[in-house]
This record gives C-alpha cells, structure tokens and sequence, in this order.
C-alpha cells in the first residue's frame, strides 16, 4: 500500500484538519464529534442542510460545505456510516428555526443513523425532515443497501437544494425539490481498478489487466458485469443505455450530463468520456444544456467513472447555476 498518509487510523482526523487550516474563511470543523459546517452556521431563518457518509469519497460531502450547499456534513470513518452523535451535533449547530433536511445516500448506515439522529434532534425541538437518495441503476439491494444506492444524484441534490434553501424556501419546498431531483436522476458506474482503504491495507478487490467492472459501488461493492476491457465510447454506452432505460426524459427534454471520476481517472478521460455521453444523448433527442465533469464523488483512488442524467426543467436549471461558495465548488459569487 502507497498513500501520502500518516497512520492509518488518523487519517480522517488529520484530514479534517487539514480542511480546517486550509478553508478557514468557508468553514468551521468540530473535532469530537467529527463535523464540518459552513462559517456563519446557523444562519437564522434559513432551512439548513445535512448530509454525510464514509470519508473516502471526497471533496463529497465536506467539500460541498458552505453558502449555497450545505450547512453541515458528517464525516464517518472511511466508507463507514457516521455515527447518530454526529448526525445530531450538526443538526444542532446549523439549526436556524427554519428545520432542517437531511439528505441521505441509500446505504442502510447511513439510513438508520440518519434517522436516529433526527429523531433525537426532534426531541430537543428541531424540526426535522428526511429524503433518500437512490439513483444507481446498476443494482437493487446491494451488499450496503435495501434498494438502489444512492450515489451521483447526491451532488446535484446539495447544489440544487442548497440554492432553494439559500433563496428563502420554506422546508416543505427544499424537500419537495430535493425528491423531485432523486425522481428525475438516473446513475451507473464502472470501476477499472479497485481502490485500498487504509486500514484494510489491501485492494477491496481484484482486476486483470484486461479487465473492467461495470456497475461498481463507490465503496467498490460488485456491479452487474466483471467483463473484458474496452474502448471508451463502448463503455460509455453500457453506462448511458440502462440509465435511459430507466429514465423519465424523451425527445426535446434538457438535462444536466455529470460525468464523475472515481478518484483515480484523469481529467482527460473524462472528457472522452462527456463527449460521448453527450453524443449519445444527442441521438435521442435530449438537449444537454447543463454539465458537470470531475473527481466530485470518488471511492479514494480508485480508477473509473459514473454517468449521471438529471432531467431539467426551468426551476432545476435557475438552481443549478446559482451561486455557489464552497470548499470544491464556487461559482457566480
């Protein structure tokens, strides 16, 4: 195992001092319990937003903290749940009387620890609402879930919800919008190579040379098919045609095309990768009108990509591009 690390059981601790020192001017970081929240939390009267999961898959969520995102996210162990204590300290400190809603990726940790929280949070007076994302097309009831995963959704969720929230709407229409993207969205990764948790010290799986997965996990869980590698736009394909099976949007529709990396996939790739996407989008009528391409949700280091599709519809676009002052993400600000 290579990693620029210290010991292994520090790593996400020493990481999110890192965070600390580096983007002081955006966020605050609470040590014990581990959480991050934007630098003027609570910001009153505002509907504030939670999310949270496994460390590893960076800048997701910690990253996404700050004006126009998230008020607060939850950092656990690496691709370990944080825990309810964390869940409902971070509830608490960004509460601003307006509630507060917790966006969830569908693994059962999270889930379960999400709901504890709230409901603790609850007891003390907070008002508290819940929406699960579940976009992966890949897999239902994986080895982490009951049901889809959520993954790549979640990124476009925070932007769009953290705009609304950010406008002054109430809780009932941040959630609103925050279901009517997980409804609307559709996701599907590969991975060309596994990636080593620290702690494990060891890949969680193994690939020949020639070999890719299609459907990965982000925490390297298998996908649907271990098959022979191949070119780019073949690949692509085998992504992008289970998503449109599954999704709402024909002909004339506009959509947000985010091409994700994994962690370990140079930049270059992606954008074969975008462009062949987009391509293929294009045959079908769809209209890409919006992008993302990057390193936004990872699984540490490993090698591959996700395709997520969002349909849009006038509202959805005027969130996306609104501005937005983060760690990883600013824009228009």
């Amino acid at each position: 195992m290579k990693k620029l690390i210290n010991d292994p059981s520090d790593v996400v601790a020493e990481a999110l001092r890192g965070m600390e020192a580096a983007h002081g001017d955006l966020i605050r970081v609470n040590h014990d319990p581990a959480y991050i929240v934007r630098a003027d939390a609570p910001v009153a009267g505002k509907v504030a937003i939670v999310s949270g999961g496994g460390s590893g898959h960076e800048p997701m969520h910690g990253g996404f903290v700050g004006r126009g995102m998230l008020d607060a996210a939850c950092p656990g162990a690496v691709f370990t749940s944080p825990t309810p204590d964390q869940m409902q300290a971070a509830t608490t400190a960004v509460d601003g009387g307006a509630g507060v809603l917790h966006i969830v990726k569908n693994y059962t940790g999270d889930v379960v620890n999400f709901e504890m929280a709230a409901e603790l949070a609850e007891a003390e007076g907070a008002s508290v609402r819940q929406v699960v994302i579940d976009d992966d097309v890949a897999v239902k009831d994986s080895l982490y879930t009951a049901g889809r995963r959520g993954v790549g959704a979640t990124v476009l969720a925070e932007k769009i919800c953290g705009g609304a929230a950010e406008r002054g709407d109430d809780l009932d229409g941040v959630v609103a919008l925050c279901e009517r993207v997980n409804a609307n969205a559709r996701s599907m990764g590969m991975a060309l190579t596994s990636c080593t948790v620290p702690h494990a010290g060891e890949p969680t799986f193994t690939l020949g040379e020639d070999e890719m997965e299609i459907g990965i996990g982000i925490h390297g869980e298998p996908g649907r098919e271990r098959m022979p590698l191949e070119p780019a736009d073949r690949i692509v394909a085998r992504l992008l045609d289970p998503i449109m099976e599954d999704m709402p949007l024909g002909d004339g529709d506009e959509a947000l095309l985010f091409v994700n990396g994994m962690g370990g996939t140079p930049l270059i790739e992606l954008y074969i990768a975008y462009r062949r996407a987009a391509e293929l989008l294009g045959e079908r009528g769809v209209r890409v009108t919006r992008s993302l391409v990057g390193p936004w949700m990872t699984a540490l280091e490993m090698a591959g990509a996700s395709v997520t599709v969002l349909k849009l519809d006038a509202e959805l676009t005027e969130l996306w591009d609104a501005p937005v002052v983060t760690p990883a993400l600013r824009r228009g600000a």
